[in-house]
């Protein structure tokens, strides 16, 4: 059997240095960066496509990271380097910078400045460069890494203030929603943003997406130490490529927006859940209603799902969320229909090897999933869910650790 791959996470001193190395190596001509930020990927335990329906979601940030290393300019050109993509420089004024026409990694970079300015604060263009050890394409957030480091450090340079607080930091996920959203042309929810800024070690984030809320509002830190219960998150990158500009995704949520329309509401979290079968009844039933039924389901019934969960984890009752996770995964593999062969394939392999709960996370069509594990079974597990890899003949899925970690700072 092959080798389970595991891949771990920078110290923070080794992503600093990475930066600061690559660097010096493309912009170390004209001096030193001002500074090194970072931010982290994200892992959604529960409540999945909530977010842009007003709902609920409850993430926590990754111990992996996307590291940036700035310097002020002070004109308006960006330039940007990524080790990553060592063969694609990236360079525009901030001037050119506009929705429907910048486009490229470098667009998630220098959408965030745009999105600050026309917020009404003062950036400038700036030179950075960035690596990270966020899994590209798996479903755990890579592009708001990127956004998030970006917007610390440009609040950084600027003195803008917005990172010192809690509701400054709300400011900063708003902005790089609209870069991932208006800049680079992904039309997500705020969840993975609010995670990577919102976040804190040892606590996964209940965030409550209906609009007009406060900061203090949105967000809700729940304790979520799974060492003292002798449980251990575990993440398996499938491999099989994720990707939220392919069509996909508009498509759901067009279809949760819709239903929202012929329903007479602003959004679906207006649908309790003792009222899911008249709202239901009421998108009809031919073919293209029995898609926006399925829709809806899953989306309701994903809500009342993510109370619930967080609910047992305040009530230090976390060893019984699995079969909430189950439910999950089977509502986005036959209602909302975003999981993968892939997906189901380690949610299969990992509760065979007595896991407590498995389900695909983060947008699906590819990406990762994610399963709750009593710390002794960490290596049944992983060793199972590789084998039903190896015996499918599918390229070898990567497996993290996920430790409830820090914002981006």
């Amino acid at each position: 059997m092959t080798s389970p791959q595991w891949l771990d996470s920078w110290t923070a001193d080794d992503g600093a240095a990475r930066v600061r190395t690559l660097f010096d190596q493309v912009f170390g001509d004209d001096g030193a960066p001002d500074g090194v930020w970072s931010a982290p990927g994200r892992v959604n335990l529960i409540g999945e496509h909530t977010d842009y329906n007003a709902g609920l979601a409850l993430p926590v940030a990754l111990p992996h990271r996307t590291y940036v290393a700035l310097r002020s300019r002070t004109d308006g050109r960006v330039r940007l380097a990524s080790a990553q993509a060592p063969d694609e420089r990236w360079e525009t004024t901030l001037d050119e910078v506009a929705p429907g026409v910048t486009s490229g990694w470098g667009a998630y970079v220098a959408g965030v400045a745009w999105a600050l300015h026309e917020a009404g604060h003062q950036v400038s263009g700036f030179d950075a460069v960035v690596d990270s050890c966020v899994p590209f394409g798996a479903g755990l957030s890579s592009s708001a890494a990127l956004e998030c480091a970006v917007a610390v450090a440009l609040d950084s340079v600027h003195s803008l203030g917005l990172a010192a607080d809690d509701a400054g930091r709300a400011d900063l996920v708003t902005a790089c929603v609209r870069a991932e959203n208006e800049i680079a042309g992904a039309p997500t929810g705020g969840m993975d943003q609010a995670a990577s800024l919102r976040c804190s070690a040892g606590h996964a984030l209940l965030l409550d997406c209906r609009p007009g809320l406060t900061p203090l509002e949105s967000a809700d830190r729940v304790p979520f130490d799974l060492a003292a219960a002798g449980l251990t998150l575990l993440v398996v990158d499938t491999r099989a490529e994720h990707a939220l500009v392919d069509g996909q995704y508009a498509q759901r949520r067009a279809a949760c927006e819709q239903a929202a329309e012929i329903l007479g509401i602003a959004s679906l979290r207006e649908i309790a859940p003792e009222e899911l079968d008249v709202a239901l009844d009421k998108l009809g039933g031919d073919a293209e209603a029995d898609v926006l039924r399925r829709r809806v389901r899953h989306v309701v019934t994903e809500i009342a799902r993510t109370a619930e969960f967080a609910e047992l984890v305040r009530a230090g009752r976390v060893t019984e969320v699995g079969p909430l996770m189950n439910a999950s995964h089977a509502s986005l593999r036959d209602d909302y229909e975003v999981s993968a062969r892939e997906l189901d394939l380690v949610v299969d392999a990992a509760l065979g090897a007595g896991a407590l709960g498995a389900r695909m996370t983060g947008g699906g069509f590819g990406g990762s999933a994610i399963a709750l594990v009593r710390a002794g079974d960490v290596d049944g597990v992983t060793a199972a869910v590789q084998a039903a890899f190896d015996d499918a003949g599918l390229t070898a899925p990567g497996f993290l650790l996920a430790p409830p970690s820090d914002p981006a700072h």
